[in-house]
C-alpha cells in the first residue's frame, strides 16, 4: 500500500509496508499513525536489528524534534515525517552528513516549491524567508565506531498552525511524489565517504542563504561560506575568518 496524502492519518494501518519499501527500494518502511517522534521508532528498530535502508514515517509526530531539541510541529498530514536508518561505515562523513542531506533535498525539493529554494547553515531549507524543512542527524555508537545513524526530515506540506511564515511546497503535492525524490539523495547522502568535496561547497555557497550575511552569532561577522569539514567560516570585525563547528547562525536584527 502507497502512502498517500488524502484523507486524515489514521486512515493507514501502523506497521509495515512492503509494497511501498518495493517502490522505493528500501529494505523495510515503517508506518505509525500516531508517534511521539520517527527518531525514536527508528532507534528502537535499529537496536534490534533493522538494516540498512529501514524508513520510518508518521502521520503525526506528538514530539517531533529538532536539532538542539527544539520541538518540530508535525501535524496530521501537514508534512512529510520520516527518519532513515543507515549503517556507515566512514565515520569521518558524518561530521557533514547533514549538510550533504541538506544539498540533496534542496534539489529534489526545489520542483514542488514556487521560487528558490535556500540552505541554512547546517540543517534548514528555506524559501520566501521561511523554513521549509529541517534535518536531525542521530549517531549510535559501539567500541568508537558508529553502529547506525538515523537520518531525520521534516518537510512542510503546508504552514503549521502558529507558525504562518512557516514555508512549504505547492498546494497539492503528496507525500508520495516528496518520497520518492528524497528516498534517493538520502541514500546517497549516507553512502558518501570523506568531507565535503570542492564542488559540494560550490553547491552549497549557490544556494548558502547567509553567505555574505551579517551574523550576531554563533560569533559575530559576516559569513563566507563553508569549509570541507562542514565548518561555517564567518569573517569577524578585525577580519579574522572562524570555522565554526556548533552553534546556530543569528542573523543580524534578530532578538
Amino acid at each position: 500500500m502507497a502512502l498517500s496524502n488524502a484523507g486524515a492519518a489514521g486512515r493507514f494501518v501502523d506497521g509495515a509496508q512492503p509494497a511501498l519499501a518495493a517502490r522505493l527500494g528500501l529494505a523495510h518502511v515503517e508506518y505509525r499513525t500516531r508517534t511521539t517522534s520517527t527518531m525514536d521508532v527508528a532507534h528502537a528498530l535499529a537496536d534490534h536489528g533493522a538494516p540498512a535502508g529501514t524508513l520510518i514515517l508518521a502521520g503525526v509526530q506528538e514530539a517531533g524534534r529538532g536539532r538542539g531539541g527544539k520541538a518540530w510541529a508535525s501535524e496530521a498530514d501537514a508534512g512529510l515525517w520520516c527518519t532513515l536508518i543507515e549503517r556507515p561505515a566512514d565515520p569521518r562523513a558524518l561530521d557533514v552528513l547533514a549538510l550533504r542531506v541538506g544539498l540533496g533535498l534542496a534539489s529534489a525539493v526545489a520542483p514542488f516549491v514556487d521560487g528558490p529554494v535556500h540552505l541554512k547553515w547546517p540543517n534548514d531549507l528555506v524559501a520566501g524567508g521561511g523554513k521549509l524543512a529541517g534535518i536531525l542527524i542521530e549517531v549510535r555508537w559501539r567500541d568508537g565506531q558508529p553502529e547506525w545513524v538515523a537520518i531525520g526530515v521534516g518537510i512542510n506540506l503546508r504552514a503549521p498552525a502558529g507558525f504562518p511564515m512557516a514555508a512549504h511546497v505547492r498546494a497539492g503535492v503528496t507525500r508520495d511524489a516528496l518520497l520518492v525524490e528524497v528516498v534517493p539523495v538520502l541514500r546517497a547522502a549516507a553512502a558518501c565517504g570523506g568531507p565535503l568535496s570542492d564542488a559540494e561547497c560550490a553547491a552549497w555557497d549557490a544556494r548558502d542563504a547567509w553567505r555574505a550575511q551579517r551574523v550576531l552569532g554563533p560569533v559575530a561577522g559576516v559569513v563566507q561560506g563553508i569549509a570541507p569539514n562542514g565548518a561555517v567560516l564567518i569573517r569577524d570585525d578585525d577580519d579574522v575568518v572562524h570555522a565554526v563547528r556548533s552553534g546556530s547562525l543569528q542573523p543580524a536584527g534578530s532578538d
